[in-house]
């Protein structure tokens, strides 16, 4: 619905001020900061949806003979194809992780060799459930961390957040959290949707589209909120950045 009146705002504005705006979001996209990462998805929907709303602006701009529809027409195609451009540049890492995934460049079987192979069959990937919890700022509110340490909520001067016996610390709100079996992740929930901390590679993954749904092989595995099939984070920041 938003980006729907998004596409109605740019349709009823000037064509030249709504280009720069589109220029904008692009440079943005273009740049890839870091902090704006988690917003890629918006950005490029945002995108998506406002170039027809400026094509459309430019064909109202220059009026309703058939001139005018011949040029609106060159000019949305031109603008489709450079958006393809841009997404095929965009994406271009995660081809390049396609490629180099095991198996690959492997050669497909032909049909007669894929209908006598033997059937396989996947193993059964079992989620053991979150368990949300909470802590407060008291001294005696800890929780043990999966790895025989605990867990503290600490409020001071220049810091807010979560702290672990071994010095890690993750500046956020108080909220429910999880711990995985393991203790490898903490997932902390981030209305709209989860923050994940690797405690090995100290990494944060920021989900906005996701929340979690439970833990496997010490890994967190995620649901959208088109309540489909559970994914692991792998294939959940590969669908958040893609939009």
């Amino acid at each position: 619905m938003a980006f729907a009146l998004w596409l109605v705002a740019l349709v009823l504005l000037p064509w030249w001020l709504g280009l720069p705006l589109l220029l904008g979001i692009v440079a943005v996209l273009l740049v890839g900061a870091e902090r704006l990462q988690p917003f890629n998805a918006t950005l490029r929907l945002a995108l998506r949806w406002g170039l027809p709303g400026v094509v459309l602006a430019f064909k109202r701009w220059l009026g309703d003979d058939a001139l005018a529809w011949t040029i609106a027409a060159v000019a949305a195609l031109a603008a489709f194809t450079l958006l393809a451009g841009l997404e095929a540049w965009l994406d271009r890492g995660l081809r390049r992780e396609a490629a180099r995934a095991p198996g690959a460049n492997a050669p497909m079987p032909e049909w007669p060799e894929m209908a006598l192979a033997p059937l396989r069959v996947g193993g059964i990937v079992e989620l053991l459930p979150a368990q949300w919890l909470t802590l407060d700022e008291s001294a005696d509110s800890v929780l043990d961390d999966g790895r025989g340490c605990c867990l503290r909520y600490r409020r001071e001067r220049g810091f807010a957040g979560y702290v672990f016996d071994d010095g890690t610390r993750i500046e956020a709100p108080p909220g429910r959290l999880s711990i995985s079996p393991g203790g490898r992740w903490l997932a902390l929930e981030a209305k709209p949707g989860v923050l994940l901390w690797d405690r090995d590679l100290r990494q944060p993954h920021r989900l906005r589209r996701c929340h979690l749904c439970g833990w496997h092989d010490e890994s967190p595995w995620l649901q959208g909120s088109d309540a489909g099939m559970p994914l692991p984070l792998r294939d959940a920041l590969r669908r958040e950045r893609v939009g």
